[in-house]
């Protein structure tokens, strides 16, 4: 194949467990930059929180899109353009909202630029809120609060409740909306058909770009679609289970510089 996209999760994909890019990556990668080969950030965080891995691999320099809110929201990497949005409406976002009061979990509400929720020291709140390099605001209640249409409602859940919790929020959702999961520790109710394989071929076609010739790398459930509509799936070596057997090949882990040693092998 001849791969003009690079596509990446960020959260045990690019990121290794110390939440860095290992330099081999990063050297790999600016070295296929370089060559004339697009990269594009595709993560479940808000824009904001793709900013750091923008900057560390030039993707402004050298044309890139950043992928946010699990395919919600693409944007052109040099001028922060919006290419691609898609929002829940406003009534539906208030509805789930007003539902999950009664259910073991924390909503984390953003809007692009800040984090809102009712507790700021609920679970995984000041993590969110480090990681993505964003602001919290406490609220009373935020079903009362929102005034906009949210591009996803973000949750975060003890992980041996997840799976009971998903399908109980799944049983509830209105059908323009889904629930998926996304960490451990998280779970992501978007509008329905949002996903990052929907946003790797929206981003290949604004870039001008064929899917065929797009290597993705991931390693959650949510990478799954865009491991799929890549031309080459590749799941890290720590990834699920479900994903490595959704991928065409596997590489290394996270922490093994995973993403390098596979373009390596591709003569990148």
């Amino acid at each position: 194949m001849q791969i003009r996209l690079i596509a990446m999760d960020l959260d045990g994909t690019l990121y290794n467990s110390d939440k860095r890019i290992d330099p081999r990556d990063i050297d790999a990668l600016l070295r296929a930059e370089r060559a004339g080969v697009r990269l594009a950030l595709a993560s479940a965080r808000p824009l904001p929180g793709l900013y750091h891995a923008r900057d560390a691999l030039r993707l402004a320099e050298y044309g890139g899109a950043l992928i946010a809110c699990n395919g919600g929201r693409i944007a052109d990497a040099a001028d922060g353009r919006l290419l691609h949005e898609e929002s829940m409406s406003l009534g539906a976002a208030r509805g789930v909202l007003r539902a999950l009061e009664a259910l073991p979990c924390t909503p984390i509400l953003d809007d692009g630029v800040r984090f809102y929720v009712t507790d700021r020291n609920a679970f995984m709140v000041d993590y969110e809120c480090r990681n993505n390099a964003m602001t919290c605001r406490e609220v009373p209640n935020l079903a009362d609060f929102i005034d906009f249409a949210p591009a996803k409602l973000l949750l975060s859940v003890q992980p041996a409740k997840l799976p009971a919790l998903q399908r109980s929020i799944a049983a509830l959702l209105p059908g323009e909306l889904t629930v998926v999961q996304t960490a451990a520790f998280y779970l992501e109710v978007l509008p329905r058909g949002v996903d990052k394989g929907k946003a790797l071929l929206d981003t290949c076609a604004a870039l001008g770009i064929d899917p065929a010739d797009a290597v993705a790398f991931g390693d959650e459930a949510n990478d799954i679609p865009m491991l799929r509509a890549a031309g080459l799936g590749v799941a890290m070596g720590n990834a699920q289970a479900s994903v490595k057997a959704a991928a065409d090949r596997v590489a290394p882990t996270n922490d093994e510089a995973g993403i390098s040693a596979t373009l390596g092998a591709l003569g990148l």
